[in-house]
């Protein structure tokens, strides 16, 4: 069997034969050993690091968004004004919106966390992640436990796959009480409503969802109202930021 290194460098076809290749007992065994205690590792890492920062608000979005963006000038600002009020700031670690949580939290005087992803074209850590609250991750489940055991709230800005992951794993935890019901804000709402429109049209709709389950999140269009959300939060429940 090949590392995981190994396999991030072979074409796609060398992939699907790699996977349906039949192993032995002794190649399953050892390869599944090393990605146990690689898992643990990670663990660990994550645990130790993240226990010592605190919850903070994480801030989710597109790898590909260019500063000129205006998505990822509201991230930015978002951000900037979280950490004016308190709040630490995790994201994804990479570019794009990512970068953009983290620079705001770097020039806010906040806490500027970034949980990497080792992927091998996208992704690389940006620079306004504080030194020592940078980790990097193999492992895509074993990074969203991260960010949802140790964010207070979540803010999701336009993205693709991997946001759309993230957004409905919260909202999933959140709706089957997993995870407490911590604010959920959707920024943009040109860019989520025809989401939310197919959601209440075929989701709720066919009985796959109840109607309480749309007030888990929140869609708002700017800066202000999406740490307003938050804030109110914080206000209802008698609780105050972690730092």
């Amino acid at each position: 069997m090949h590392t995981e290194d190994e396999l991030l460098n072979m074409s796609e076809e060398e992939r699907i034969r790699e996977a349906i290749t039949p192993k032995d007992w002794n190649e399953i065994k050892s390869h599944d050993s090393w990605s146990v205690f690689k898992i643990m590792s990670e663990l660990v890492e994550g645990y130790e690091k993240m226990a010592r920062i605190g919850p903070c608000v994480t801030i989710f979005g597109s790898a590909r968004s260019k500063p000129s963006n205006r998505y990822y000038k509201l991230a930015e600002e978002i951000a900037y004004t979280l950490t004016k009020k308190g709040f630490g700031i995790i994201s994804g670690g990479g570019p794009g919106i990512m970068e953009a949580a983290n620079k705001g939290a770097h020039f806010g005087g906040g806490r500027s966390v970034g949980l990497n992803i080792e992927l091998l074209h996208e992704q690389s850590a940006n620079p306004f992640i504080d030194s020592d609250k940078l980790i990097t991750f193999d492992y895509f489940f074993v990074r969203k436990l991260m960010f949802t055991k140790y964010s207070q709230g979540y803010i999701v800005l336009p993205g693709g796959f991997g946001t759309l992951d993230e957004l409905f794993e919260a909202i999933t935890l959140i709706q089957t009480h997993k995870l407490v019901r911590f604010p959920i804000v959707m920024v943009g709402t040109a860019y989520w409503s025809g989401l939310v429109e197919w959601i209440k049209a075929q989701v709720l709709a066919g009985n796959n969802i109840d109607p309480a389950d749309l007030d888990i999140f929140t869609l708002v269009d700017d800066a202000g109202s999406a740490v307003q959300v938050i804030e109110e939060y914080y206000n209802k429940y008698a609780l105050k930021p972690n730092f």
